[in-house]
């Protein structure tokens, strides 16, 4: 077990050191930014097609 949480150690510490994913937490952290603004336009959205479709409802009642 200790052998494992030695290689686990080992591997941090050049993850740590290596610049190699730079790029990819980039990346990653871009994708999330566009998910979040496309969660919040899709509320909008789906906020006006609700009241749309309320003021339908409204005036066929």
């Amino acid at each position: 077990m200790s052998d494992i949480f030695l290689r686990c150690c080992m591997a941090l510490q050049s993850l740590q050191s290596s610049e190699r994913g730079q790029d990819l937490v980039e990346y990653s952290l871009l994708i999330c930014l566009v998910a979040l603004g496309s969660i919040a336009g899709v509320r909008h959205v789906a906020t006006a097609v609700t009241a749309v479709f309320s003021n339908v409802s409204s005036s066929l009642a």
